[in-house]
């Protein structure tokens, strides 16, 4: 009996022994001793002595796996990715199952109503591909500066959209009569011509506060009727009216539908306030804008928005008749021209083309698709909300070159300009939104 139990302790202290050598639990003598007793137990005969038969038969029925269990200290568990149990795995898996159907089940919820707008809704307009140079850099004398935030707001809140300003020796107290024309000028005898965007040509006494229509725009003009007039330009005597017509389709509340389709059918007319006969001196423009009469008064100038550039027209000389490009490639969308002091123009500009930068409009000017799915899913209003409130007041020499520019980079002061018009060393800016005027010393 005391060689089998002598076999049992040697395997015991040899077990012991691999488990430390493997990294296991220590076993302290003790715990030794006790597994001593408990093997004592299991080959002791029922009276309490040792048999020798018994113990042999119990050792054979013994499995190796009983003795592990036996054998194999305690160690503590740690819990790993690896070692999950599946129950964990399986709930990780539902959870992420559920996840992606209903985030798919929202993206087919935003996603089939707008794909059902963009098919069955129409576009209000069908725009053309237009092509522009790369915009000039914004260095030397467009280098951006803050000079139009030094500008004093003039009538702030008592005005809507002054866009265009006439100086005809009135005091501030009557500034407020002129209203809100898109196109004004001062005539030889104290009147105003005006243009009014809806209604035609006028000539206004602000005096005696008398009205008299020159031309009306329901009138045809070689078949074609005038639904956007815009500015005009006379001369000193009185006689000619210059004026434009921004297009024969949009009116002006929807001038940025014009700007986005830029239609071409745009033109610059001429008015005689003598004869009442109106000529089409240029046609097939895009979006023509301001326009301006020369010191000498040989051409006219008249901005065509769309296409960032200003044409000339020659109405009197030996290019009478001709017409051509003075200067293209604007570093903005420009709006109205005025002259200048120094025998040049100031050009105003309510948008810029950055460089460098991002410009929308001109990443948008040659992907008609796109501004056709933007007008069938948003409004002009909801649309200007996206533009930058950049100002920039340019002034050219009189043969286009680039002199100055004057910014307002945040809109913070003269937002939305439209107009620079020069009078007794300030600058005076009007805004097709703003409710107030400004004025800026030169």
């Amino acid at each position: 009996m005391s060689r089998w139990l002598g076999l049992a302790q040697k395997n015991l202290a040899a077990t012991t022994s691999r488990e430390a050598a493997r990294g296991g639990s220590y076993v302290s003598p003790a715990r030794a001793r006790a597994g001593r007793r408990s093997l004592g137990r299991h080959f002791r005969a029922p009276g309490g002595r040792w048999s020798e038969r018994g113990a042999d038969r119990r050792l054979r029925t013994m499995t190796e796996a009983d003795g592990l269990r036996q054998r194999r200290p305690l160690r503590p568990q740690v819990v790993t990715d690896d070692n999950r149990t599946p129950e964990a795995k399986g709930g990780s898996s539902f959870s992420g199952r559920v996840f992606r159907a209903t985030f798919l089940m929202l993206a087919a919820f935003l996603t089939i109503p707008l794909l059902g707008a963009l098919v069955l809704l129409d576009s209000p307009i069908d725009p053309e591909p237009l092509s522009f140079k790369e915009p000039p850099l914004f260095l030397g004398v467009l280098q951006p500066n803050t000079e139009l935030q030094q500008a004093e707001r003039l009538f702030e809140n008592q005005l809507v959209g002054p866009e265009s300003i006439a100086n005809i020796g009135e005091t501030r107290d009557d500034e407020p009569a002129c209203g809100r024309p898109l196109g004004i000028r001062a005539g030889p005898n104290g009147t105003l011509f005006v243009v009014d965007a809806y209604k035609g040509l006028f000539e206004v006494n602000p005096w005696k506060r008398e009205v008299k229509l020159l031309l009306s725009s329901e009138t045809p003009i070689e078949g074609r009727k005038m639904s956007f007039l815009n500015d005009l330009t006379v001369t000193r005597d009185g006689r000619k009216i210059y004026f434009t017509d921004s297009s024969s389709k949009w009116q002006r509340r929807d001038y940025l539908l014009l700007l986005m389709e830029g239609t071409d059918d745009g033109r610059l007319l001429e008015y005689d306030t003598q004869t009442k006969e109106v000529k089409v001196l240029l046609d097939h423009l895009r979006f023509p804008n301001g326009v301006q009469l020369s010191p000498a008064e040989d051409f006219v100038l008249v901005v065509e928005l769309a296409m960032v550039r200003i044409r000339r027209f020659y109405v009197s000389g030996l290019m009478k008749g001709g017409a051509d490009v003075f200067v293209e490639n604007l570093p903005g969308f420009p709006d109205n021209i005025r002259a200048s002091s120094s025998g040049g123009y100031w050009v105003s500009m309510a948008a810029i083309r950055a460089n460098p930068g991002f410009s929308m409009l001109d990443f948008l000017s040659e992907r008609p698709f796109l501004k056709k799915v933007i007008f069938k899913l948003f409004s002009q209003e909801t649309v200007m909300k996206f533009v930058p409130r950049y100002s920039l007041v340019l002034e050219l020499s009189d043969s286009g070159t680039f002199l100055r520019s004057l910014h307002d980079p945040e809109g913070q002061v003269v937002t939305y300009v439209s107009e620079a018009h020069e009078h007794s060393g300030h600058l005076y800016l009007g805004s097709f939104r703003a409710p107030y005027l400004c004025r800026l010393r030169l």
